[in-house]
């Protein structure tokens, strides 16, 4: 999916929402259990139940891969099941040398046909340039992220005086271009937006962390919302799972509903 297309999206549609399918076997519905592909199932519903609320899927590899062969099985169901002109995020934070980030590109860009990943720039260039090379998908640079251990070493004052986690941004945004580049700025970081939109105008910035991890979507907007919106951002846990019971479709449409008026709210 190229800009044009994920712009037209969030204006069709007023929202910029992306569900993050975190999906974790030992937290759905029991009932679901007894379906041939217990987590396929779960996601199918919830994508049934929220396809018109969001414009975006973020799939979190580690709760796929955790169960062996079937979860890989699971993870391509639901990334062929996700309708083409919704967003597709592979959550995987590769990052290798050159010929082994190649390999992964072609994993999630061919093989599975995800629109991007999450890549670690901590290898620097030759890490990253390889998933770059693919025509309309995107490289989604880790930047500041919400976790208490991100000021170990994301805040650390570099030789240029600034924060370590600006001049990642600063360099790397030179190894592409707003068209397949977006940044993953953690929702509890809010206030910093108004900084790192200094440093990129221009580029998407996926926000993972509303909700369940505390972020506030209207510092959110306030902060890091450009003339073209400019943002993704994600809410897993706290609308996957607001209910475990027979209703939990339901009850995830009714969380996403809430996040997306709002949105809509201030995207006008």
């Amino acid at each position: 999916m190229n800009k044009e297309n994920l712009i037209y999206q969030i204006n069709i549609k007023k929202s910029f929402l992306c569900v993050g399918l975190d999906s974790d076997i030992s937290k759905i519905p029991n009932h679901l259990l007894s379906f041939e592909d217990p987590l396929f199932e779960f996601n199918k519903q919830i994508i049934d139940a929220t396809k018109d609320l969001c414009v975006a899927y973020k799939l979190n590899t580690a709760f796929y891969e955790s169960n062996g062969l079937e979860g890989w099985k699971s993870l391509m169901k639901t990334i062929e099941y996700i309708p083409n002109d919704l967003f597709t995020i592979a959550d995987a934070k590769r990052g290798d040398i050159g010929n082994t980030s190649e390999m992964y590109a072609k994993t999630f860009f061919e093989s599975m046909d995800f629109d991007s990943i999450t890549v670690n720039p901590f290898m620097g260039s030759d890490s990253v340039k390889p998933f770059l090379n693919f025509n309309k998908k995107w490289v989604i640079l880790l930047a500041l992220t919400s976790n208490k251990g991100s000021a170990d070493f994301q805040n650390i004052i570099s030789k240029e005086n600034n924060e370590l986690y600006k001049d990642v941004i600063s360099i790397s945004s030179k190894w592409g271009s707003d068209q397949n580049m977006m940044y993953v700025v953690g929702a509890t970081q809010a206030s910093s937006l108004l900084e790192i939109r200094k440093l990129i105008p221009n580029h998407f910035i996926l926000v993972p962390g509303l909700g369940a991890q505390g972020g506030n979507l209207k510092d959110i907007a306030k902060f890091g919302m450009n003339s073209e919106c400019g943002l993704l951002v994600n809410s897993s846990r706290s609308i996957i799972y607001s209910s475990n019971g027979l209703d939990f479709a339901q009850a995830a449409r009714a969380s996403a509903l809430k996040i997306k008026l709002e949105m809509e709210g201030l995207l006008n």
